[in-house]
């Protein structure tokens, strides 16, 4: 159904319970509280919950809605929900519709089935869940969503949207302590602003059903490269095919209903992939929608007829899906901090906060990549779409020279430009678009904002966005504490600038990421390059990365050494999936089909002995009875390596990466070439080509 562009400002929000609904709702007492509650981080007593729960529940009963749930973010990536009705038996059989406010602040999930990490023991199954009330409930499939956060009996963090709510607290204190040193008394709070950048692909359903593999992994583990891929790049911002604009119309209504500002919408650069992208928000709500985002993406899909994917790497061989995370912090007033301003003092506090994050970016660039370390990422980071695991800044050649200059002491000149001076002389404007055209850089400055590459697509933004909070916090911190002990404060920030862009002048670079020579260079000046999830995650946990995050009450050390073993684990669940897929598509697919042509082979030889017509069938049959021979004694490899694979988790993640990885490569290799054999009505599934070029 076509949008109007009258229709969209009443559509967009209509199944939110926002601060218009609330206006409308809620009494003003009520109303003012939970405005104190937001501005000022006060705590809501239990009379007024009440009076928000009754609003919400009318809010939500007036649009259909039968059930309410807490909604939160378990350590698992996804989202999770327990629908309860509203409903209270009544006297005489009849039934009242009732929530109030102890139901809206918390909830009693069972939490045995979710990833703990050694925090809780079976017989402390049972997980709380706090509604977040600067997070707007929201209505989908009459249910009123409550967005929560989650956490164990005895109190630890079970979720991602606690330790970032965390995150956001502590940057903003340190901010704001910034910016009193540069005369602003007004701003009471800074914002962490997102904007996550969601890739996808697109196929028939029909063609999903078939393969195993897609259904079981999110990935193909089987396919030879189709005759044409995106060599010719007519796929990139190319004309959307109506199947998929229908899609797309039908997802930005769904999107806009539930409050995500679902911006930009086009193909990307691979056959059937493409993008959404909305505009920044905060860091708290552009989780809250990015994890909306990904589950309605699939569920609109099924009602066009296909199947989303958001795996990073569902096909070999063509670009992958990631998620760019635009970052960048503002104050209550709209003050974007990362912006270049135009007087000395502004521009000044610029090169503050850039310092800032140049430095906290070199000091925890192992834990920044350990955020994004995954099995599905290890496909994609360093391919010809992602950026290296090597961590690096781009800034841009103008922005770079006016770096150096600091460095050096020396003038920054510009024709028309006037000369720098840190907080001294005006800085010329630095351009909002400062030339961003490499995109071969993990963590790129694009005018008033980074935009960190390296995320997966399918992964939550919490984590990643976490780490930048924190590290920004700390950074800030160290700045704050020298400067308000100093003398002359112009003459302490100068030096302070000048001191950090020197000592870290080593994180930025505005080459190509992909080339060996970049590698080595990274190496020369100590970057690390943790190449895999196995050599990513140990880091976790690194002394350094520990004290910072438990110094700033994000996380408990118990709580960073728990999320440490799930990721872990979750590696090499994920791998053990594939690699048990893969055998069972091996045995009853694969060599069933191939060798079933090479007997039809065999026999049409046979039928033609003594002709010399019968050169292909000889020859083939001969080729594929060899290449069964090897996929069976690969396959079998596989096998015995799986029953082999160490208990302990370390053991086990390094075994995974360095053995079952190697061996599904080595079945894959063998697999796909005879895909390329068989004859394409023998293949047991869908092939890329059929796949990628469905319409």
């Amino acid at each position: 159904m076509e949008t109007k562009a009258t229709d969209l400002t009443e559509l967009f929000g209509s199944m939110v319970f926002n601060e218009d609904a609330m206006r409308q709702y809620l009494s003003s007492n009520s109303f003012s509280a939970w405005k104190e509650c937001i501005e000022n981080q006060t705590a809501l007593d239990l009379a007024i919950a009440n009076d928000i729960a009754d609003a919400m529940k009318h809010w939500a009963i007036e649009r259909g809605a039968t059930h309410f749930t807490h909604w939160f973010q378990p350590m698992t990536g996804y989202t999770a929900e327990k629908h309860d009705s509203f409903i209270t038996p009544a006297p005489g059989g009849k039934v009242l519709l009732e929530f109030s406010g102890k139901e809206l602040v918390r909830g009693e999930p069972d939490a045995s089935s979710f990833p703990s990490g050694g925090l809780r023991a079976t017989f402390e199954a049972r997980g709380y869940t706090a509604w977040d009330p600067t997070a707007y409930a929201f209505l989908r499939d009459n249910t009123l969503y409550i967005p929560t956060v989650f956490y164990s009996y005895s109190g630890q963090v079970l979720d991602k949207k606690t330790p970032l709510l965390r995150s956001m607290d502590e940057v903003s204190r340190q901010a704001v302590r910034i910016l009193r040193l540069f005369g602003d008394t007004e701003t009471k709070r800074v914002t962490a602003q997102v904007g996550p950048e969601q890739e996808y692909f697109l196929i028939d359903e029909k063609d999903f059903a078939k393969r195993m593999d897609l259904r079981m992994c999110g990935r193909t583990l089987f396919g030879a490269p189709a005759p044409k891929g995106q060599e010719l790049e007519d796929h990139y911002f190319g004309a959307i095919r109506p199947r998929v604009a229908a899609y797309m119309q039908d997802l930005d209504r769904e999107l806009w209903k539930l409050g995500v500002l679902s911006k930009t919408k086009h193909n990307e650069v691979a056959p059937c992939q493409h993008e959404m992208a909305p505009i920044y928000t905060d860091a708290n709500t552009a989780c809250d929608h990015n994890q909306i985002t990904m589950d309605v993406m699939k569920k609109v899909a099924r009602k066009h007829g296909l199947v989303c994917l958001l795996h990073e790497k569902p096909f070999a061989g063509i670009n992958g899906s990631g998620k760019h995370d635009n970052w960048s912090l503002a104050t209550d007033s709209g003050d974007n901090l990362f912006k270049p301003g135009s007087t000395p003092s502004q521009n000044a506090r610029f090169l503050l906060f850039l310092a800032a994050f140049v430095k906290g970016v070199d000091e925890y660039q192992d834990f920044l990549r350990a955020t994004v370390a995954f099995a599905g990422n290890d496909h994609r980071l360093g391919a010809q779409e992602a950026p290296p695991a090597v961590v690096s800044i781009f800034l841009g050649d103008e922005l770079t020279a006016v770096v150096e200059s600091i460095i050096h002491g020396t003038e920054y000149s510009d024709p028309g430009k006037k000369s720098l001076r840190v907080g001294v002389d005006v800085m010329p404007p630095i351009p909002q678009d400062n030339t961003d055209r490499n995109r071969t850089s993990p963590m790129a400055f694009t005018g008033n904002k980074f935009e960190f590459r390296m995320l997966g697509s399918s992964q939550s933004i919490a984590g990643p966005n976490i780490a930048l909070n924190t590290i920004m916090a700390e950074e800030l911190e160290q700045f704050a504490d020298e400067l308000e002990g100093a003398d002359d404060f112009n003459e302490a920030l100068a030096a302070l600038i000048r001191r950090v862009f020197t000592q870290h002048q080593r994180i930025i670079f505005n080459g190509n990421g992909y080339e060996d020579a970049w590698l080595q260079e990274a190496a020369r000046r100590g970057l690390s390059n943790l190449t895999s999830t196995a050599d990513a995650l140990p880091v976790y946990t690194a002394e350094k990365n520990v004290a910072l995050f438990t110094k700033h009450g994000i996380f408990t050390r118990e709580e960073m050494e728990a999320r440490r073993e799930i990721h872990m684990e979750n590696y090499c669940h994920v791998l053990s999936i594939e690699a048990n897929t893969m055998a069972d598509m091996i045995k009853r697919d694969i060599l069933p089909a191939a060798s079933a042509y090479a007997g039809e082979l065999a026999r049409r030889a046979l039928g033609r002995a003594g002709s010399s017509a019968c050169r292909y069938e000889t020859a083939m049959e001969s080729r594929i009875s060899e290449l069964t021979d090897g996929l069976l004694a690969a396959c079998d490899k596989l096998e015995v390596d799986l029953a082999e694979a160490p208990v302990p988790v370390e053991a086990r993640l390094t075994y995974f990466h360095a053995v079952i990885f190697e061996d599904m490569t080595a079945a894959r290799t063998l697999a796909d070439q005879l895909e390329t054999l068989v004859e394409r009505k023998a293949w047991p599934f869908p092939t890329y080509s059929d796949m990628l070029f469905y319409m």
